[in-house]
């Protein structure tokens, strides 16, 4: 897999505001973001597109996934609703070619728009 943005902002070559962290995944604030609230999820363990995540590795996306939730609950918007996205390849809107995960909320689902 190829050095990506991602790689830099995790190891701190460029600045985020990164909101979570632990051994598994990173997770920052969008630089443009879609919604009042929109966080990255990004894990530790490098696999460009979701197609290239083999089942004995599952639980990755299990984790970014889990994470979000506890974060929109940590953050307070639970209740309220939010959106988790992951695209795929370029048709699928993936510019970035490390998994992650977007988190969208603070507005209800209209009002934001299509997520990236």
């Amino acid at each position: 897999m190829s050095e990506t943005i991602f790689h830099k902002i995790r190891r701190g070559e460029i600045p985020a505001d990164i909101v979570f962290e632990d051994e598994h995944l990173f997770a920052f604030r969008d630089i443009a973001p879609q919604a009042p609230v929109h966080v990255l999820f990004v894990p530790k363990t490098d696999f460009a597109t979701l197609n290239d995540v083999p089942d004995e590795q599952a639980i990755v996306v299990g984790r970014l996934a889990t994470a979000a939730a506890r974060y929109a609950q940590a953050e307070g918007f639970a209740e309220d609703g939010y959106r988790i996205v992951m695209n795929c390849n370029g048709d699928g809107g993936q510019t970035v070619f490390q998994i992650h995960l977007h988190l969208l909320a603070g507005a209800p689902l209209g009002r934001f728009g299509t997520p990236v």
